[in-house]
């Protein structure tokens, strides 16, 4: 196969995947057996680990903005489609996608969005003590929609318990968002913090039409440019992984976040393969090399120099639950993936930014 998989593992230049690791990493004989928790949360700062990183991580971030407060972020599922999912560009949405992989059990279930902001909230702070929350609307295209329809969603969502709530989030593809949009954003910026997930992915076209993107890196880049100057956070989501992709590409997409001032956050996740998703069909007919957690923590340690050092990583690594997780299936918990790759990072005197020469 193309692409990083005839790399050597040790070198500086590359990974070796010819062998699709489907187990617990050597260092680790314990494989957990019970499933993932499909949680209300994501992106807390009630980290284990005290100190500082080695990368601006957003658990730390969160506590020096807010002095000191435990913040959580609360999952809001708008019942929003994708362009790629309704026909409108296409069916299916994106290849590696499983909307059930990322979305809580209370967004399903849970029928308004005040009842999940309720469950999410109390739940928040009866197990993690929360005090304050972001508002997040994370699954599928949460811009997808009129400027008049967002409006009553989002103020419905952020009329919910008003005196806890300092942020909001949107998460959204670079063809579903324009200058009304931004605007509308922006109206709420006098009140919370906002900021706008957007999913590049990744920066090559061929790869974006392989995965049935639905919309081209030109269109990211239009859409980075509507925030320039916006009081609005911008947050790029990436995926690394792509079995065609070099690891010299890959490490491209860091050039390419440098070069943008309002990206003010990132989100980094490794290529796994869900059930429910087209490339989890064909992963099972023809499996193709994905990262082992030791190589993949490699690459972690040589693009995180690299990353322009005011930016704040919101996330290392994604991961499915275990019932819609085919490969790679790591065997850890999410906490222990972390602490491996934190570790390592430690350990290998990672620095973020170090390398990084300005644009």
């Amino acid at each position: 196969m193309p692409g990083f998989g005839t790399q050597d593992c040790n070198g500086a230049g590359g990974i070796s995947l010819k062998i699709t690791n489907l187990s617990a990493p050597k260092y680790l004989t314990k494989v957990i057996s019970a499933p993932y928790n499909r949680g209300y949360l994501c992106e807390m700062n009630a980290e284990k680990e005290s100190g500082k990183k080695g990368y601006n991580n957003y658990g730390t971030h969160l506590r020096e903005k807010y002095n000191g407060k435990k913040v959580f972020k609360v999952i809001v599922d708008g019942n929003f489609s994708c362009p790629n999912r309704d026909g409108l560009k296409g069916y299916g949405g994106c290849t590696y996608c499983n909307v059930d992989s990322f979305t809580p059990d209370i967004s399903r279930k849970a029928p308004t969005i005040e009842e999940q902001l309720l469950q999410g909230m109390e739940r928040a702070k009866k197990s993690y003590k929360a005090d304050q929350f972001i508002v997040y609307f994370q699954p599928n295209t949460n811009t997808y929609a009129n400027v008049n329809y967002l409006k009553t969603i989002y103020d419905r969502a952020l009329a919910f318990n008003p005196d806890e709530v300092v942020g909001f989030s949107v998460g959204t593809r670079p063809d579903c968002i324009d200058a009304e949009k931004v605007a509308l954003l922006e109206s709420y910026c006098d009140r919370f913090d906002v900021d706008l997930e957007m999913g590049m992915e990744s920066m090559y076209d061929e790869t974006l039409l392989k995965i049935n993107r639905g919309c081209t890196h030109a269109e990211f880049i239009t859409a980075v440019e509507l925030l320039k100057d916006s009081p609005i956070d911008l947050c790029v989501h990436t995926v690394f992984g792509f079995p065609w992709e070099t690891r010299e590409m890959m490490l491209n997409y860091i050039n390419e976040i440098n070069r943008f001032p309002q990206i003010k956050f990132v989100k980094f996740h490794h290529l796994h393969i869900v059930e429910g998703s087209i490339m989890g069909v064909h992963y099972k007919r023809n499996p193709f090399p994905l990262f082992t957690l030791e190589q993949y923590t490699d690459l972690l340690c040589e693009l995180i120099p690299l990353l322009r050092p005011d930016i704040v990583i919101q996330r290392l690594f994604g991961i499915s639950d275990w019932d819609l997780l085919i490969a790679p299936n790591w065997g850890l918990k999410k906490t222990e993936i972390q602490h491996y790759i934190d570790s390592t990072i430690e350990k290998r005197g990672v620095i973020q930014g170090s390398q990084y020469k300005g644009n």
